[in-house]
């Protein structure tokens, strides 16, 4: 029997879940629709009108609290028992403890069991190893699984650098080497086989002025396959130029101009503050209901050169980041788990994901930076 993999779902899209409840969508067609169990659905309902929070200690009974009160109590006493005894009085075997323990507990946990401060902790651990491995050694194993597995050196120094360490990209290359970190852009890429091109007469507008310096006016956009099952599906996303932010998204299993539409449907906002729509050749931007939208909208056309990537650099950037952080190495059962999880990454991508281009600031991040000059 195939074990299912555990589903994991964002506050956001909780809330997502609630308000199409809460609006007039049926239980039946919410839990259907997006493969949920009931028990969660109805939890979810519960907990959001009972305290507006998802988080299950702001809906626990006083029974349940009580209850894991006493168990944080045995789990202490079970600790208390596998290291108290094996520690001294004094802090510095404490500290060599705690040390050598760090792969079963956490810091707090073993310094409360000792009683010792984690200030103490730190200080002492940092006088017996002047380099600070072990508290550098953790950090970075946590910024590199909260990035999802995707920050190399670079990226990894950068965050280090906002929590007041400066290191080395070669240090923190050597560290990751030890802890077995290896992040998803070593993975092999697989490049599929191109699809007809667009012979279109229209030019080049954008001309590769990939900088702009207002948002929602110039987007991009391009498409990319993922496997769902045995079989192909695809993706499209359209990305604003200013802060390189997805917009608008889709995913299904046709590669065509319905996929596009459906990306520029999930645009939030309206269209008409769009000015031009560049994109590749590839035939799935040639179609009379595409034509129809950006006429629609007066939304200008570019279309790259013929064979010339660089046209569309950005785009095609963007795609190598979803495809390496995002298709690689998952395996999606329906198109309705593969909507869900590209619903979680666009908004990991957009408001938390870090981008060189951006200064090392999320999409969102930057535009709020932005916009706060002018405030």
């Amino acid at each position: 029997m195939t074990k299912r993999n555990r589903r994991t779902f964002t506050v956001e899209f909780k809330k997502q879940i609630v308000q199409l409840y809460e609006n007039g969508k049926s239980r039946k067609e919410i839990i259907k629709e997006y493969e949920l169990t009931s028990s969660s659905f109805d939890r979810w309902i519960s907990q959001y009108r009972q305290s507006g929070s998802f988080k299950e200690e702001d809906n626990r009974t006083p029974e349940q609290k009580e209850l894991i009160k006493l168990r944080k109590e045995n789990q202490r006493l079970n600790m208390e028992n596998d290291i108290f005894k094996a520690s001294s009085a004094d802090h510095g075997t404490k500290v060599s403890v705690i040390q050598n323990n760090l792969h079963k507990y956490s810091v707090s946990a073993m310094c409360a069991v000792l009683q010792l401060p984690k200030s103490t902790f730190y200080y002492e651990a940092k006088e017996k190893d002047t380099s600070g491995e072990e508290e550098l050694t953790t950090l970075i194993v946590e910024i590199f699984h909260e990035s999802r597995q995707n920050y190399g050196t670079q990226k990894i120094k950068h965050e280090l650098n906002k929590k007041g360490f400066q290191v080395s990209r070669r240090r923190i290359g050597r560290i990751m080497e030890e802890q077995g970190l290896v992040s998803k852009y070593t993975v092999a890429q697989f490049k599929p086989v191109k699809s007809t091109c667009n012979e279109s007469e229209q030019g080049n507008t954008l001309n590769r002025q990939f900088s702009q310096d207002q948002a929602r006016k110039v987007v991009v956009s391009d498409l990319t396959y993922v496997r769902v099952r045995s079989k192909w599906h695809y993706i499209c996303t359209i990305l604003d130029l200013y802060n390189r932010e997805i917009i608008g998204y889709s995913s299904g299993p046709q590669k065509d101009a319905r996929l596009v539409q459906k990306a520029f449907a999930s645009i939030n906002g309206n269209l008409r503050d769009l000015e031009l729509f560049h994109t590749d050749r590839g035939s799935e931007f040639k179609n009379q209901a595409i034509e129809e939208l950006l006429e629609t909208f007066n939304i200008d056309r570019s279309l790259s050169m013929k064979g010339c990537p660089y046209d569309n650099a950005v785009a095609e950037a963007t795609y190598k980041v979803i495809k390496t952080e995002f298709v690689y190495g998952e395996t999606f059962a329906t198109q309705e788990q593969l909507d869900l999880a590209l619903f979680d990454y666009v908004h990991w991508y957009n408001h938390i994901r870090i981008h060189g281009s951006l200064g090392y600031s999320s999409p969102i991040e930057f535009k709020k930076k932005h916009l706060n000059k002018f405030v």
